[in-house]
């Protein structure tokens, strides 16, 4: 296939209603997302079946409106990218079908997609990042460490065990009677907090490897909280900001030791330009950033963040993980699946408890 060409990319793998068209060479034209925060506030959580619904519906406008602001036609593009999983299994079925009616009509190539080799590759897409490099994973449903060395290419060094950063967020900012989704929001309150006010516990820091665990951390602050409320019989804002800040520290501590251990193992593969990438949504928290930047710094690895709208949910990283899969030759047909749960590492044996907690451990 000749470069530069087009490629649309479908994302409704939770709760974001995505569409996008990038160019080859890595520019985005367009980058449409449709949350649906309102539609879940009253639940504090997702709902899958709401949110398989609302995909359904708004999955068609959704490429209309890309396709209108990059300027292009379903004729211009060269084929049509879309998240097979893993997710919560109505939304991916609702974003395959469509991408599978989209290519029989057109006669496009189809390119299934893993969710997570999408935000994997996107510092490619954002930087042009050299094979290998060491990622880092971590958003409401995944948590892992990959070393990344081409577009169907991944080894895990670790993982969570069970709840991901993410999700512990979210259940901290319930616990806390803050807004959902909880990683904004905590971030917002742990600023005006000290993060050395209570003592989380740092959980399998005490044990070697990269997995991680951050359910117990989820229950300390549980116990926390209410040991709180009886005190002061209710939870001070000064309180709740010492909570936020505590907890924030506890997981930042976590995932900076184990990205240096991480770091070290990527090192003995002995990379031309050593480099370190982190991606998901819980890579738009700054404290959490800028941990993970010094811990790059220390190992003379170069550290890369996408921007934060690409750290997210979005169809940019789904397109621009076709577009990489279509040059290595990959194309798939109309028996295309969707997968709640989809390995990158198929090699290595599953996480314990690994998918146990959240739609896309």
């Amino acid at each position: 296939m000749r470069d530069p060409f087009l490629m649309l990319g479908i994302e409704s793998s939770c709760d974001d209603t995505a569409a996008a068209v990038v160019r080859s060479d890595g520019e985005i034209l367009s980058s449409e997302v449709t949350g649906q925060a309102a539609l879940h506030a009253a639940y504090g959580g997702v709902v899958p079946e709401l949110a398989a619904r609302a995909h359904a519906e708004r999955l068609d406008i959704a490429v209309e409106t890309a396709l209108a602001a990059a300027r292009t036609r379903l004729a211009e593009l060269s084929g049509i990218a879309v998240t097979a999983g893993p997710g919560l299994i109505g939304g991916v079925l609702s974003g395959v079908m469509c991408a599978k009616g989209i290519a029989f009509g057109t006669g496009l190539p189809l390119v299934g997609v893993n969710h997570l080799a999408g935000h994997a590759l996107t510092p490619r897409l954002t930087d042009n990042l050299p094979y290998p490099y060491l990622m880092l994973l971590v958003s409401g449903g995944h948590c892992q460490f990959l070393i990344v060395r081409g577009p169907d290419d991944f080894r895990r060094l670790g993982g969570t065990i069970d709840d991901a950063p993410g999700e512990a967020f979210d259940k901290c900012a319930r616990l806390l009677a803050l807004p959902q989704p909880g990683g904004p929001h905590v971030e917002r309150v742990a600023a005006g907090g000290d993060p050395g006010a209570i003592r989380f516990p740092r959980p399998l820091l005490d044990r070697p490897g990269c997995d991680m665990s951050f359910s117990g951390l989820k229950t300390a602050l549980l116990r926390a909280r209410d040991a709180d409320v009886a005190e002061h019989g209710g939870l001070p804002e000064r309180r709740r900001a010492d909570l936020c800040a505590s907890f924030q520290a506890a997981v930042a501590d976590v995932l900076a030791e184990k990205s240096r251990r991480a770091l070290a193992v990527y090192m003995e593969e002995a990379p031309g330009t050593p480099s370190f990438a982190v991606a998901g949504g819980v890579a738009a928290n700054g404290v959490i950033r800028a941990r993970l930047e010094t811990v790059a710094a220390g190992a003379g690895a170069r550290f890369v963040a996408p921007p934060l709208a690409l750290c997210t949910d979005n169809a940019a990283m789904i397109a621009w993980a076709g577009i990489e899969r279509m040059r290595a030759g990959h194309r798939d047909g109309m028996d295309l699946g969707a997968r709640p749960r989809w390995p990158l590492d198929t090699s290595s044996p599953a996480l314990i408890g690994g998918g146990r907690k959240g739609a896309k451990a």
